[in-house]
């Protein structure tokens, strides 16, 4: 596909995920802009924009992904940096959005991280946010800036579908996923099932049941992340104890800490389905791993935006 790019055009990638940038500027037929980052012997991060952004719209591609906190201050000292550049316009895609797992206040004196974050980017100077699947949609909310949604689960069911799998059912690790299970559903016209838990520790999952017929069927568990893994291998554990033929698992953003990957190659997992919002080293994804790009949505999205056209088809 040919995209019309202007001539205030820009695109800038910081370090968090350059491989996908360098794709999405493939795609949008151009070329990543120049900049350095690199840090003073104390560990403080400094940020050189090596070409003129006057006048220019621009936008910076960087996933908040671990190191978490180093990535977010790259993106805000870039941000702060274009603003004092002159940049027209400043749009930060986030393939991936940390700390929105705190977004409201659970028990006294929490803090509601989501919504720090959003407050930091906006007066850092950015003008709009490009994403793909908040941990909890009303994240929108947190920002006085247009945000652009969008969701990985097209994706995801796309390949999915071209497996031709027979007898699947679409499972919700948690009562909080069952809005995004029906929507896989509805794409692979599909019933759903539920894993009913409790959490008895942070990190730690206990199955109690499950709502709905998974004998003798291709399960699906999907859910917005993978952190330890824990909640999905736990899952994928009780469906084959209860009868499920197979278990598939797939998730937008495989973040993959600590014992994760361990726990996924060891579990009953047939295949574990994710997307390249969050960098991975080649060798270190196993075979049962199975990585899709969302460069092409990304790209479609920056287009759309850049040429004043609607992004709302991008979220059907």
């Amino acid at each position: 596909m040919s995209y019309n790019l202007k001539k205030n055009f820009k695109m800038f990638s910081l370090n968090s995920n350059r491989e996908l940038a360098e794709e999405m500027a493939e795609l949008l037929g151009c070329e990543l802009g120049k900049c350095s980052v690199t840090q003073f012997s104390d560990g403080e991060i400094q940020i050189n924009i090596e070409e003129s952004v006057r006048g220019s719209e621009v936008f910076v591609v960087q996933s908040t992904s671990a190191p978490t906190n180093e990535h977010i201050m790259e993106l805000l000292i870039m941000v702060d940096a274009l603003k004092r550049a002159s940049a027209k316009e400043i749009t930060v895609v986030v393939p991936y959005y940390s700390y929105a797992r705190q977004d409201r206040k659970a028990r006294s004196r929490e803090p509601i991280t989501a919504k720090l974050i959003a407050n930091l980017m906006e007066k850092s100077g950015v003008t709009r946010i490009l994403t793909v699947d908040f941990h909890a949609p009303q994240a929108q909310g947190f920002f006085d800036i247009p945000v652009d949604h969008l969701s990985g689960i097209p994706i995801l069911a796309e390949y999915f579908e071209k497996k031709d799998l027979e007898d699947i059912v679409i499972v919700a690790p948690h009562n909080g996923g069952v809005v995004r299970a029906r929507k896989l559903a509805s794409l692979l016209h599909a019933p759903i099932a539920l894993i009913d838990r409790r959490r008895p520790e942070h990190d730690e999952s206990a199955i109690m049941h499950i709502i709905g017929n998974i004998q003798g069927k291709n399960a699906i568990i999907v859910d917005d992340l993978a952190d330890t893994a824990g909640t999905i291998t736990s899952g994928a554990s009780a469906l084959i104890e209860e009868g499920a033929k197979a278990v598939y698992a797939c998730c937008t953003h495989p973040v993959f800490s600590g014992p994760a990957i361990e726990r996924i190659n060891s579990s009953a997992i047939k295949e574990f389905v994710v997307t390249n919002t969050i960098k991975h080293e080649a060798e270190k994804i196993p075979s049962k791993i199975t990585v899709l790009s969302v460069a092409p949505l990304f790209s479609e999205a920056i287009n759309r935006i850049h040429n004043e056209k609607a992004v709302s088809p991008l979220f059907e």
